[in-house]
Order: C-alpha cells, then structure tokens, then sequence
C-alpha cells in the first residue's frame, strides 16, 4: 500500500505544483514526500470539492487522498484539510525559504504544518497553532517526529508571538491581528484571508519593511475558511463583501497610519488598504482569481 501512495503522491505534487505555477521544486518535493494518511485518519473519508456536499469514499484506497479536494476534519463543523492546490499556489506567493521561522495559525490536524516544516528545512522553525485542543493532538501526535515543529493548543491571536520570517494563517479574519504584524521580521510575510466567517474574501500578503508606517500587500486569490476566533466583524464583513464586489486586484500597500485617502479600498480601524504602492516593491505574484477554498 505504502508503494502506490507514493506513485499516487508522485502524481499530485507534480500537479497542483503545475497548477500553482510553482518555480521551487521544493514545493513539489514537500507535497510528494509528505503523506496525508495520517492527518485524515482511518477511511473511508468525506472528501468534497468547495461548496459542494461532501461525499464519503467507497473504501479507504490512497488514490481519493491524492486529489485537489477538501478532506473532512469534522464534517459536521466543516473543518477540513484545505484544498491542495490553493495552498501550493498560496505557499509560492510567501516563498518559505530553508532556515526561516514560520508560524502557522490554524494548524488543524497538522499536514500543512509538516509542509511548512519541510520548506524550512532542519535549520528552521515552525511553530504552530491550534485552538481546538482535539486537533491540537492530533497534530502533536502526528508531527511528534518532526524535531523543528512545535504544537501550541491555542489561540495564534494572543502575546508573545515568536519572532517570524512568515506568518500563514489558515483561519477567516475581518483584520490583520497586531500581533501577527508586530511578530514579523523586517522582509517577513503575513499571508493571511481577509475572510471573516461565511465570507467570501481574499487571501492577503503583506510584507513587513525595513521601517515606514507604508507595508507592501497583495491579495493573491479569492478565499473562503473557518473563521479565526477573535477576530470576527459583522460590520466589516458587510464592508468588505461590498469592497470585494467593486475588484480587489488593485491592492498595493497597507497603511498603519494617516486618514484613508481616495486611493483606500479599505479601511479597518487603524489600517486601510491602498491601491497606492508601497515604498518597497511588492513581490511579483500574479493574482489567481479562480482559488477560493482552502
């Protein structure tokens, strides 16, 4: 079985790296080397494409792990392992490079945490967050041999944040939380979906400057998730639904200063987001406005 899990990962990293447009063979590398079996479970599984019912497989076979599909955490709460090929597309846009520190809020049951892992490599780090304390073990559990990963069973939201070269949030937010931005490192990326709970929203990557109040921002898809405890809007969700509906890929900076201008698209309190540049330029990735699930 072990044999045609690999010729079945073999086939799946090549294509969702392919679709990803992913230049790094080290993505692909990571997505054919690490195995999904374990952060699933036993099958047969509930595996659904976005928006759509899910569908239980006939057996437990490998071959259903390996597609660009959502696989059930909890269906009845809607918690999956995200959609493969948005986040390959996703982790290309924030390049994690060997030896850098990354944090990961909403670990889930640990795959993308061990993806991460192995993009940074022995020499870095990834710390990783998971509120809900049963997939906080799961992914303890199931990442307890990976010896530059640790599992936190709570909130990403709260103080003390490690020091971090990449920040990739898998949970719905109406906002940036302030501590993710002041945890990043000069050059470091936040890439996470401005989606609050049951919106359509966008997955954003603001990357932090040597100095300034003027971040550079991007959004790099459309996005749909769980939301992040916390940080939920209802207000904001109406505002962004709205900002979303005029176009979002003219977004060029984030502003943590001044009164928004004619050029806001956004704005939170205390940030706004600008079809402005930045200073710094933003790194060139070509927005994909098919991806929307994760």
């Amino acid at each position: 079985m072990e044999d045609r899990s690999a010729k079945y990962r073999a086939f799946y990293a090549q294509l969702i790296c392919s679709a990803a447009k992913s230049a790094d063979p080290r993505l692909e590398e990571a997505f054919r080397t690490v195995r999904r079996e374990p952060f699933v479970g036993p099958g047969p599984w509930s595996i659904c494409l976005g928006g759509h019912p899910y569908v239980v497989t006939p057996d437990d076979d490998p071959a259903f792990l390996y597609q660009n599909a959502l696989l059930a955490l909890d269906p009845a709460r809607g918690l999956n392992i995200g959609m493969p090929g948005a986040h390959a597309y996703w982790l290309t846009g924030c390049a994690v490079r060997e030896g850098e520190t990354v944090i990961q809020i909403g670990a889930g049951s640990g795959y993308y945490t061990a993806i991460l892992a192995h993009l940074a490599g022995p020499r870095g780090r990834v710390h990783a967050y998971e509120i809900d304390e049963r997939l906080a073990g799961l992914a303890r559990d199931n990442l307890k041999d990976v010896a530059h990963v640790d599992v936190r069973d709570r909130s990403g939201i709260g103080s003390n944040l490690p020091a971090a070269d990449v920040i990739y949030v898998c949970a719905g937010a109406a906002q940036p939380a302030a501590e993710w931005l002041e945890a990043l490192r000069p050059g470091g990326r936040l890439v996470f979906p401005l989606a609050p709970e049951s919106t359509l929203g966008g997955m954003l990557m603001i990357t932090r400057p040597d100095g300034g109040a003027i971040w550079p921002a991007k959004f790099l898809s459309r996005a749909q998730f769980i939301g992040c405890a916390g940080l939920q809007d209802a207000d904001a969700a109406r505002r962004l639904a709205e900002a979303f509906a005029r176009g979002w890929e003219g977004v060029q900076s984030l502003r943590r200063e001044g009164a928004p201008d004619e050029t806001c698209w956004f704005a939170g309190e205390g940030w706004w987001l600008s079809t402005a540049p930045a200073p710094m330029p933003v790194v060139s990735v070509q927005p994909h406005a098919d991806i929307t699930q994760a």
